[in-house]
């Protein structure tokens, strides 16, 4: 399969995910959209009615973590995980991105790991009805150390990051005497970075 069929099927994959998603929510796709657009729309006009229900039924929980996971764009596969944070509290959003990570595609773990990074939004009262009405939820919802550590170990385990071995010698080049081993680092939420 060229790149290009990879694309086009990962483009029609996360339009089929929105449209579920705005299935659910009720809404119309508008005729005018020119199809490689449509999805990107459909997530667009999905995101404000997510984020103004005080509640979203359980049928919505599997869409929108599979349309988060599907979104090609980093940016934008927040619009299905902040919802679902809201409604569904962090520890199911983490502990179904986790599942995406050890069973998944290769696709499926790449957004899942690009839905880990937004999976980390602070939650605030004033953005979601979803909070109770004085503004509080019960803690256990997002609870998620011991999902950090899983998420950890998993990545590490089944994509190890690279690791550029570096060599530093004194004076003959090719003996080196150290070996520097250098490569991405992880902070204690999962995500990457350069030391």
């Amino acid at each position: 399969m060229s790149e290009g069929d990879r694309h086009e099927a990962s483009t029609r994959t996360f339009l089929a995910r929105a449209a579920e998603v705005a299935r659910l929510l009720d809404l119309e796709v508008a005729a005018n959209v020119p199809e490689n657009r449509r999805a990107r729309h459909l997530a667009g006009v999905a995101r404000r009615p997510l984020l103004e229900r005080a509640t979203l039924s359980e049928e919505f929980f599997d869409p929108l973590m599979a349309a988060a996971v599907y979104d090609p764009d980093p940016s934008f596969c927040r619009w299905f995980v902040e919802p679902a944070l809201y409604a569904f509290g962090r520890r199911r959003v983490m502990t179904a991105l986790l599942g995406y990570l050890r069973t998944g595609t290769t696709a499926e773990i790449a957004g899942a790991q690009r839905a880990w990074y937004c999976a980390h939004l602070p939650l605030r009262a004033d953005r979601s009805p979803a909070y109770a009405p004085s503004g509080s939820r019960d803690p256990a919802l997002d609870e998620v150390d011991d999902l950090v550590g899983r998420w950890l170990e998993s990545s590490s385990t089944q994509h190890p990051a690279p690791i550029n071995v570096i060599a530093v010698s004194q004076g003959d080049t090719t003996k080196p005497e150290t070996l520097v081993a250098r490569g991405p680092w992880r902070n204690s939420s999962g995500l990457r970075g350069n030391p």
